[in-house]
């Protein structure tokens, strides 16, 4: 796994081999997905919040491309301290790292952030309640974007807004606004 580009790029991060939750994005997903938000969202002095943070690739990302203000949500006290270990060795400041499970954070969530990313387990029962929470509370800012990664079984068409989608092969980014 490695960032793509921006302060960071290049640098390679090696995520533990003993996963059980955890599916990184791929390094060509990323690079769409990133593709994708440099030509729609201002991600230089963003307010991110990545749920589901796993190896935390999608923060680095970010703040290797100057987001100002970043959220990471993962609730395995594992990918946690692999994700506070790689925020040491990057030096990334800017970031708030909470151990908590992502619909209780949601639930009392009033901020709102400019790039919102979801990369839950594709086994997530619930995985269709994250549009609706995110867009009912409000949580997206009137220019940014909610991004879910889910697979092909999965259809977002239809769900309150729902802007579009790209699709990777296995991964499907859907983009809410």
């Amino acid at each position: 796994m490695r960032i793509i580009s921006g302060k960071y790029g290049g640098r390679k991060i090696n995520p533990p081999h003993n996963m059980p939750y955890t599916r990184p994005t791929t390094d060509i997903a990323k690079e769409g997905l990133f593709n994708i938000l440099q030509n729609r969202v201002q991600i230089d002095g963003a307010r991110t919040l990545d749920l589901f943070g796993g190896t935390g690739c999608i923060s680095y990302e970010l703040a290797s491309r100057g987001a100002e203000n970043l959220t990471i949500v993962e609730q395995d006290p594992q990918m946690l301290e692999f994700i506070k270990k790689n925020v040491d060795l990057l030096k990334i400041d800017n970031v708030q790292i909470m151990r908590m499970d992502v619909f209780q954070f949601l639930n009392t969530c009033d901020s709102q952030y400019d790039i919102i990313f979801a990369g839950p387990p594709y086994a997530l029962n619930t995985i269709d309640n994250l549009p609706r929470i995110i867009v009912e509370r409000k949580l997206i800012s009137e220019s940014g974007y909610f991004i879910l990664e889910h697979t092909p079984r999965n259809n977002y068409k239809n769900f309150t807004g729902y802007s579009f989608e790209r699709n990777y092969g296995t991964t499907i980014f859907s983009f809410f606004e």
